[in-house]
This record gives C-alpha cells, sequence and structure tokens, in this order.
C-alpha cells in the first residue's frame, strides 16, 4: 500500500486510442429526428502486478483523449489508482446526473442542489475458491440509486425530470436492457475464442 493519499488516476493524452481488432467508426453527426449515435473506444495495457493503463476516447468532437490508470488493493496490487469496478460504479452514477443537468438546464427547471447516492452489489468466489483449485466466478447482484433534489419545483416536475433522464441515460439503459456483446481472445496471432451473446 502506499502512503502517499493522492491516486494516479489519469491525465489528457496526446494520442487517440489505437486499437488494432476493429476500425473505430468515424463520427457522424446525426440529423434531427434521428439519433445521434457515438462509440467510445479504449485501448488498455496491462503492466505489473495488477497496474492497468488504458486510452479513452469518446468519438464525439471536442472529448480530448484521455490516458486513465487503474490498481487494485494490497496485497494484490498496490493500491496505486482506483481499481476497475470504481470507474464502473462512478461512470454509471455520473452519467446519470450529467442526463439530470442537461434536461433541467434545458427545460429551465430551477434546482437548489442534487447529489446522487448509488450502491452497486457483487459477489466473487476470487479471495476463497481459487485457492482451492476452482475457476474464477463473478456476479452483479444488483444496483441502487438514490437521487437527492432540493427544489421548490412541484413533484410532478421532478418527477418527470427524473423518468426523462433515466431513460436518457444510456449506463442506465445498458444495465436494465440485454444489450448485444462481443468478446475475443487473440494469442499470439491466433484467435482463441470468440464469444458473442
Amino acid at each position: 500500500m502506499t502512503d502517499n493519499n493522492d491516486y494516479h488516476v489519469g491525465e489528457r493524452a496526446s494520442e487517440m486510442p489505437q486499437p488494432t481488432q476493429y476500425e473505430p467508426s468515424p463520427f457522424k453527426k446525426g440529423r434531427p429526428p434521428e439519433p445521434l449515435q457515438f462509440e467510445v473506444n479504449l485501448t488498455a495495457q496491462a503492466h505489473d502486478r495488477q497496474k492497468k493503463s488504458g486510452m479513452v476516447q469518446v468519438n464525439i468532437p471536442g472529448f480530448s483523449p484521455l490516458k486513465l490508470y487503474c490498481d487494485e488493493q494490497t496485497p494484490v496490487g498496490d493500491d496505486t489508482a482506483p481499481p476497475p469496478l470504481a470507474y464502473f460504479c462512478a461512470g454509471i452514477g455520473f452519467c446519470l446526473m450529467t442526463h439530470l443537468t442537461d434536461i433541467y438546464t434545458a427545460r429551465g427547471i430551477k434546482i437548489k442542489s442534487m447529489n446522487l447516492e448509488q450502491k452497486l452489489r457483487f459477489q466473487t468466489n476470487l479471495s476463497n475458491m481459487r485457492d482451492l483449485g476452482h475457476t474464477t466466478e463473478g456476479e452483479t447482484l444488483g444496483i441502487e440509486t438514490h437521487v437527492l433534489i432540493e427544489s421548490d419545483e412541484s413533484q410532478e416536475v421532478i418527477r418527470g425530470l427524473m423518468e426523462e433522464a433515466e431513460n436518457a441515460c444510456m449506463a442506465h439503459h445498458a444495465l436494465r436492457n440485454p444489450i448485444p456483446w462481443s468478446s475475443r481472445l487473440i494469442h499470439n496471432g491466433e484467435e482463441l475464442l470468440n464469444n458473442n451473446g
């Protein structure tokens, strides 16, 4: 464990992610009423112990590429950066707050304060079964989100704000709906696995 209280989270990057296994899509501006489609691209590298770094870019013009750092707690890691699930959880909460803020600003809804509290529950046998020869398994058990708003607006207006934000939040959509997924494993240039669902 490090004595430094400052995690090395990331910085603006000077280059874009450079994937080798797929072609990033160019940004294409939507024409109303068509929805805007965009993507986020990530390339990541494993370093010593549990340290990882990644380049991530939202392909909408104006979004800077970022270099992010990730680690795990001791004894498996060195506790120098946030763990992956911290980014995952924060991303979900911040995405919903972005939509809430955008909507109340666009609609002229007066908000005095807004806070979000969120709990995600997970389970894994990582700490107790691998030593016994079992494979590692993990699950996401559930998410609980609490949005606390102080406002002189009516309950109807605030309820509508939340409903619209939840329907607009892409992170919450992914949690509530099955989405297409795929994962590939390339070993020494040869594809060993190609899973999807």
